[in-house]
């Protein structure tokens, strides 16, 4: 019994100190991410890593957590949602955490030699996250422009309104655009990628019911022609029903 006890403190211990040498470095104690930890870590994850050197994914479970710490939202939702705070300061915030996911997008996009995702799942997290961070960030940004004009109701605040909606929009079209590449997804990643349009696409519509979301439809059509994953298909099949939806009470 000795012995085997020796031998497990040894095993741990080992484990122990294999994981606070790696040469990557990550808070993963903090409970949020700053910007200034995200500055950090997506250089690390973009530059620090050799081309034969694996990243870190969701199917490791030693680095499991640095692929959740990064796409948390709460690390941007922890300020974005403190009403306390002033709209300009959180706008400002998530202006710099768009920023950052811009560069996130280019850690995981990697193909094999057979066209396929090196990590699927973990580049459409990192798009969950920026479709959850755009919604709260093109908020804030019009609510702003409400907060700072004369008339919150003029036409030139409606106009400037309306645009960035439409800008908005067809940020969320570049995430449909990736069912044009549905072989390159395992099963899992074509599972993960319907959750996006089932989870962000209809808060979209909640947001902004009265908004032009044609083109959306129009692709969402296109794409469920082509689509083959039968999970993909029903969501996009449900985004099509929903903003048929919002027409028909347009018009009671």
């Amino acid at each position: 019994m000795t012995k085997i006890r020796i031998i497990l403190f040894a095993l741990i211990s080992v484990t122990l100190t294999s994981c606070t040498t790696e040469k990557h470095e990550f808070p993963i104690d903090k409970r949020y991410w700053d910007l200034n930890d995200y500055d950090k870590v997506v250089l690390e994850l973009n530059y620090g890593y050799e081309a034969d050197e694996k990243l870190p994914t969701f199917d490791d479970p030693q680095t499991r957590i640095i692929v959740e710490k990064l796409t948390d939202q709460q690390n941007f939702n922890i300020v974005l949602d403190d009403n306390e705070l002033g709209i300009k300061h959180r706008n400002e915030v998530a202006e710099k955490f768009f920023s950052e996911w811009k560069d996130m997008n280019n850690i995981y996009d990697a193909l094999d030699r057979k066209d396929q995702y090196l990590y699927d799942k973990e580049m459409l997290a990192v798009w969950h996250f920026g479709l959850g961070l755009q919604l709260k960030y093109f908020k804030l940004g019009n609510d702003q422009i409400k907060e700072n004009a004369d008339d919150p109701n003029s036409s030139r605040v409606e106009n400037n309104i309306y645009s960035n909606v439409s800008t908005l929009i067809k940020n969320y079209l570049i995430y449909l655009d990736e069912i044009n590449n549905e072989n390159a997804f395992t099963e899992d990643g074509k599972a993960k990628l319907a959750e996006g349009i089932n989870i962000y696409f209809p808060a979209l519509i909640e947001l902004y019911p009265n908004a032009n979301y044609s083109g959306m439809k129009n692709k969402a059509d296109l794409m469920l022609k082509k689509a083959e994953s039968d999970k993909i298909k029903s969501s996009l099949d449900k985004l099509i029903k929903l903003i048929d939806s919002k027409k028909e009470k347009e018009k009671e």
